[in-house]
């Protein structure tokens, strides 16, 4: 091996510990989703893994550079979903996804300071889950036009 390889690999080898350092200490954003079915539903799954894709598209890689934390509602028991979106709001993501009427309505009893994103809600005025509509705005394409923060 020639000198200069030599002191290249010994200089890399040196400055890896340290690479890997600023990779760890890079915070992680935080996702908190609540959905008002059980976790072992197939529609469920599905929409998980459509949501999931949706967040890798965008790089955003659940363990890489997002910690999602999961909570399973179904919408026939409001307890459930009140002791679950409390659970959620106490872990402080940086954003709540929310499916459901039901879901969001508990999930704004528990906080005002997180942003809540949702899906699935026929009528989100009508429910209360928002004051007014936002104007239009581009679709991209992704399925995900249809979310609304509250």
């Amino acid at each position: 091996m020639k000198r200069r390889d030599f002191i290249t690999l010994l200089g890399g080898a040196a400055a890896w510990p340290l690479a890997v350092r600023a990779q760890q200490d890079e915070r992680m954003s935080r996702l908190g989703v609540l959905t008002g079915l059980a976790e072992d539903d197939p529609e469920n799954q599905a929409r998980l893994a459509g949501f999931r894709h949706g967040l890798e598209k965008r790089g955003w890689w659940e363990g890489r550079n997002l910690r999602v934390d999961y909570r399973f509602a179904p919408a026939a028991s409001s307890d459930q979903i009140q002791l679950s979106a409390k659970e959620l709001v106490a872990l402080r993501p940086d954003v709540i996804f929310a499916q459901a009427t039901p879901v969001i309505a508990a999930l704004q009893r528990e906080t005002r300071a997180i942003p809540i994103v949702f899906a699935a809600v026929a009528d989100p005025i009508g429910s209360g889950s928002r004051k007014r509509p936002d104007p239009p705005r581009p679709r991209d394409g992704s399925g995900l036009a249809t979310a609304q923060r509250v």
